[in-house]
């Protein structure tokens, strides 16, 4: 993966409102805003190219990103992007502020491994029902991990993988654990997949019935 996906050059805009917006839209532009870390909110307009590109990778939603406004570079969190209902266009886009010495929190992925290996599933007819998808986390932004791994080689037939489970790296905690022990929430669930009868199936229920 580029690194370059994870630095975007951005100019500070004056013209603002609606009409603005679809001007700089019509320019391949895509309108901005920056705000957070208790300093006022700047609007900003990026390269709608470098953004439609970057958008790609889902690293870059749970990444450190450093937007380069001329001769500062600021280091920022995605927190919200704005896209056309139907058409491939970036609308909109957030950017928080993030201090390298202070704890952000942050949703990250969570990537599941093992999904066609482990032996519940592969060989004892399970299947693995998610129960989400991603987990919020807290921690400073020089630890904030891409993704979180859910490894389900080892997971049972009618086994629950909790929040509890979930190996974090050195510095990161779940922000719902830190509401206690009730948030301990379920992550992925291995259950017995329900498929239709086979024919054999069908023959003894007859026979049975016989």
């Amino acid at each position: 993966m580029s690194e370059g996906i994870f630095t975007l050059d951005a100019e500070i805009r004056t013209d603002l409102g609606k009409g603005a917006s679809r001007r700089l839209r019509h320019a391949e532009k895509v309108p901005a805003v920056l705000y957070g870390a208790n300093k006022e909110a700047v609007s900003l307009t990026l390269n709608h190219n470098k953004v439609f590109q970057a958008q790609g990778f889902e690293a870059f939603y749970s990444h450190v990103l450093t937007l380069n406004i001329g001769e500062e570079k600021v280091e920022v969190l995605v927190k919200d992007m704005q896209r056309h209902a139907f058409r491939p266009l970036v609308m909109h886009l957030d950017f928080l502020r993030v201090d390298a010495k202070k704890a952000l929190q942050t949703n990250v992925p969570l990537h599941f491994l093992n999904e066609e290996n482990a032996e519940s599933i592969k060989l004892n007819g399970g299947h693995a029902e998610h129960h989400m998808v991603d987990v919020e986390v807290s921690c400073l932004p020089g630890d904030l991990p891409e993704f979180i791994e859910v490894d389900l080689m080892n997971v049972d037939l009618d086994q629950t993988v909790h929040l509890t489970d979930l190996v974090l790296p050195k510095g990161v905690t779940l922000v719902e654990l830190n509401k206690g022990e009730t948030h301990d929430l379920a992550v992925v669930t291995v259950k017995l997949a329900k498929g239709p009868k086979v024919e054999g199936d069908a023959a003894e229920a007859d026979e049975a019935s016989e």
